[in-house]
């Protein structure tokens, strides 16, 4: 029989497959380096993240053009940092701090945050700068 003929023996046999482990098991001390290695990663990571944000709020204080400080702005805040202005608020001199203050005849106005001087930034939640602000104080 030659190798072109169909029936040979070797076509007979059934080939016999075996699955195939697919789980590894990682040594404790490979398992301990990877974390470590991981940690240091993130570590670095997060080191440039903050030294970039606060290269941008550099920027932005000398930012000369509207259209640079909102390109900053928005570049920032698609990283969850974001800018405070809190015009019309009331004055918490726990997130603002005061700049000045200019007088008014409305006591309603009393105590509320006329002017943002320095816009303030908070990166997801937490203050990075509080704003500078100018508040009302009743004559």
């Amino acid at each position: 029989m030659s190798g072109t003929e169909q029936g040979g023996a070797a076509s007979e046999q059934a080939v016999e497959t075996h699955p195939v482990e697919t789980t590894l098991e990682t040594h404790p001390v490979e398992a301990t380096l990877e974390s470590t290695i991981a940690g240091e990663l993130l570590d670095q990571a997060l080191a440039e993240r903050r030294a970039l944000v606060q290269l941008c709020l550099y920027a932005l204080d000398r930012a000369r053009s509207a259209g640079v400080v909102e390109r900053l702005e928005e570049g920032l805040a698609a990283i969850g940092v974001t800018a405070l202005r809190p015009d019309g608020e009331r004055f918490d001199p726990s997130r603002h701090e005061a700049g000045g203050t200019v007088p008014t005849a409305d006591a309603s106005l009393d105590g509320v945050v006329a002017e943002t001087e320095l816009v303030g930034f908070s990166d997801r939640g937490r203050t990075l700068r509080a704003p500078v602000v100018t508040v009302y104080t009743a004559r």
